[in-house]
């Protein structure tokens, strides 16, 4: 009897556990399930791709943010940048004046969506110097760069929605509703680009010494700096891909409504760190997964689109999707725990559980071995720039 009980112990805390890390996808079954249940139109395949589309915004900021938490910062900016992104490019279609010359420049859609898109590396970057060079709290640097960037955007429209982006075959600025309305093979653009983003994230995570790198520094800065990590630069470029991935959320936003507004994107940057905690990465660093991640925006997408179908409140839709995130929280403290503060001092303390298992990233054992073990042959190279 006493070794029946001891071997049902084990499946009983597997079964738990598997749960657990598994509530994102069984929160969108779910999902699924009840709304399917409660309209008829919700598991159609045209409502379905819809949703899809919506949910592609929010996957692409939640993605950028990803990385982000993983080095244990966050990026409150990212709303702000798609609204700014979205204006820029929208002003470039609409014409640029040369008052000095007296002629109007009509950028190509390639050109206007390049610039809007290396505008958002750009401010993703001076995020990333503030945080990493000038050691600004994420929190305060992305904070700013929210309210430094929405002003820009209300200041080159004076608070106005940039309308009308179809362009004219004359003035060949045409072509932009291509990202918001084309499909392939009756998929949404705007889909297949966040499967591809995803995809090179989730290989860039998983296969890439950047990728061991990012979990180390969110798993110990301290002792990945010991082990030669190039911490500084690591935190530098999650930033320019969060504002890359902002940018390109916004061009497909503005495409898809065939304009450009400056409040647009407004509480985005919740919705995305909401998506990165259902998808069950730790806030304090060092454990997430694109996939995951990818269920998380799905789960808010379907929820708030479901809702709407049967006819709830936006009111009411903003609670449901607090509490899921409340949830979402709680669970992932009883899955990893209450954060451990970092020991004083100690060169040799090793650096805190990587990847998760089972998931995009490296599984444990990614991170830098002690700090006090100068790194070998496979290890980074300390002489790595910072």
């Amino acid at each position: 009897m006493t070794s029946t009980a001891a071997g049902d112990a084990p499946r009983k805390l597997d079964l738990s556990k598997l749960l657990i890390e598994s509530r994102a996808f069984l929160a969108l079954a779910l999902i699924i399930v009840i709304f399917s249940l409660l309209s008829p139109n919700f598991l159609t395949i045209d409502n379905l791709l819809i949703m899809s589309s919506h949910v592609a915004i929010f996957a692409l900021l939640s993605l950028g943010q990803l990385l982000v938490v993983l080095t244990g910062g966050i990026d409150l900016s990212v709303g702000s940048i798609l609204g700014f992104t979205a204006v820029i490019a929208g002003f470039l279609l609409r014409g640029v004046p040369l008052s000095m010359f007296g002629v109007t420049l009509y950028p190509s859609v390639p050109a206007a969506v390049l610039i809007a898109v290396v505008l958002g590396g750009a401010l993703g970057l001076i995020n990333g110097v503030l945080v990493a060079r000038f050691k600004v709290a994420p929190f305060v640097a992305t904070l700013g760069m929210l309210y430094v960037v929405r002003g820009f955007a209300l200041l080159m429209t004076n608070g106005r929605t940039i309308n009308d982006l179809s362009g004219d075959e004359a003035l060949g600025n045409t072509g932009f509703e291509w990202l918001g309305f084309n499909r392939i093979l009756g998929i949404p653009a705007g889909v297949l680009i966040m499967a591809v983003i995803a995809l090179v994230l989730a290989v860039v995570l998983g296969r890439t010494t950047f990728g061991r790198w990012l979990y180390a520094t969110g798993g110990n800065e301290r002792a990945s700096q010991l082990s030669g990590v190039p911490v500084r630069s690591v935190t530098i470029w999650v930033y320019v891909i969060s504002g890359l991935c902002s940018a390109v959320a916004g061009i497909i936003l503005a495409s898809t409504l065939t304009s450009a507004s400056p409040t647009a994107g407004n509480t985005y940057e919740l919705t995305a760190i909401a998506g990165v905690v259902i998808g069950g990465a730790a806030l304090s660093g060092g454990r997430g997964t694109v996939r995951g991640t990818l269920l998380g925006a799905f789960v808010i997408g379907f929820l708030s689109d479901g809702l709407v179908l049967i006819g709830v409140s936006a009111y009411w839709q903003t609670v449901f999707v607090g509490a899921v995130i409340v949830v979402a929280v709680l669970l992932n403290t009883l899955q990893y725990g209450r954060p451990r503060k970092a020991p004083k001092a100690t060169a040799a303390a090793p650096a805190d559980g990587g990847g998760p298992a089972g998931g995009d990233g490296p599984a444990d054992g990614a991170e830098p071995a002690g700090a006090t073990t100068p790194p070998g042959p496979s290890a980074p190279d300390p002489r790595a720039p910072d």
